[in-house]
């Protein structure tokens, strides 16, 4: 929009055109030094010493290693090196899913990258493999294979697939998040729209860090709240998977979200590479990712509303108690509030499941409920959360 479209009458002044001309010349001249004086910090200096480092095992990656690889620049842009370093190990996905009511085939794509090029691990968004009855990656237009997934975790919308091949594929080199600064540039590379788009590469900033966005999870189950980098590097449906890289080409994020609606544009957000090592590690050497249970169903938040008007303090209320789980081993019942767990004090489901996520299967904690107006402690072992 026009900033003039803000105003109800917009302004209607004449100016000479000798002034004219003579602001375009000052502003030509103006706008060629800013750019002989910000272009080389941007895009290298030609005679630089700039170089990407590129290493053969993503168990080390973001450390030096002697079997490194350097790429020097010679002149051009770092994304060109960027490109070149990590485009050849970024994947397209295609997801059959069967057929609809009119017997059509409803397939969807998404974006993947390889960990492992020995075995063939490759890593994605849980919502680019959900409910698929085929995969099919694309290393490129004439190099396809199936794929099968090795586990899934919506809670984090992450996915590890597998293909199987006789050589060795290209793979990429993980980062470390945690460095990250706002403003740092960064690359995203993926498949925009399908195959037709194929390692379509785009650049942008970080433009935030530790994001909390809240979505809907692929499998209807509840919304999930993630911590994620946001970017104005665009992100478009078919990037979802595929990996947010560093200057020095190292990945640090996985693409997972965009926000669309009107007007909203150069907002996207992905996975910080941190959060998700050990999640693809525990699903490469179970399968799955195994969390920590209490065992209670049908909850919901007593919020300051509620609290005010039942005279019942903020927690959690219990709805129902799984039978045979640790709450019901514990002796915690239908109708408990849960105000406290661990010792933290609990107003929201969040503020629970954040709690919970700090501790692993196996771990004794205390819960404190409210029964019947009165605080009750109750210690328990975590379960493992059911698969299903």
């Amino acid at each position: 929009m026009d900033y003039r479209d803000y105003f109800d009458e917009q302004p209607r002044r004449r100016r000479p055109y000798a002034l004219i001309i003579l602001l375009m010349f000052l502003s030509a001249v103006a706008g060629g030094i800013v750019s002989y004086a910000v272009a080389p910090s941007i895009f290298g200096s030609p005679g630089g010493s700039d170089h990407i480092q590129e290493q053969k095992n993503f168990d080390n990656s973001a450390q030096d290693n002697s079997n490194s690889i350097t790429i020097p620049l010679e002149g051009k842009s770092p994304v060109v090196a960027v490109a070149q370093k990590v485009g050849p190990a970024v994947v397209g996905i295609t997801n059959f899913k069967g057929r609809n009511f009119f017997m059509e085939t409803v397939e969807s794509s998404g974006t993947g990258f390889i960990i492992d090029g020995e075995k063939g691990y490759i890593v994605t968004n849980n919502h680019v493999v959900a409910g698929a009855r085929r995969l099919l990656v694309s290393l490129s237009e004439d190099e396809q294979y199936s794929a099968q997934i090795v586990g899934q975790d919506s809670r984090t919308d992450l996915a590890v697939i597998k293909i199987s091949t006789n050589k060795k594929l290209p793979q990429v080199e993980l980062g470390d998040s945690s460095k990250l600064q706002v403003g740092e540039g960064v690359v995203a590379i993926g498949n925009p729209l399908g195959r037709e788009f194929a390692r379509s590469v785009t650049t942008g900033v970080v433009s935030a860090l530790n994001r909390e966005i809240t979505l809907s999870t692929s499998s209807g189950g509840p919304e999930i709240t993630l911590n994620l980098i946001q970017t104005d590097a665009a992100i478009n449906p078919g990037n979802s998977g595929g990996p947010l890289v560093n200057m020095q080409g190292q990945v640090v994020g996985i693409n997972s979200v965009k926000i669309a609606q009107e007007g909203v544009e150069g907002m996207g957000f992905a996975i910080p590479i941190d959060d998700a090592k050990p999640i693809i590690q525990e699903i490469i050497n179970r399968g799955y990712v195994s969390r920590p249970f209490i065992g209670i169903y049908n909850f919901r938040e007593i919020t300051e509303e509620m609290s005010e008007w039942y005279n019942i303090p903020r927690g959690i209320y219990v709805g129902g108690v799984v039978p045979g789980s640790p709450a019901q081993k514990a002796g915690i019942q239908s109708g408990d509030i849960i105000i406290e767990f661990d010792g933290k004090r609990i107003t929201t489901y969040a503020e629970l499941d954040e709690a919970l996520s700090k501790h692993k299967v196996g771990d004794k904690v205390k819960i404190s409920v409210v029964r019947d107006g009165k605080r009750r402690e109750f210690n328990l072992t975590l379960g493992e959360m059911p698969r299903n």
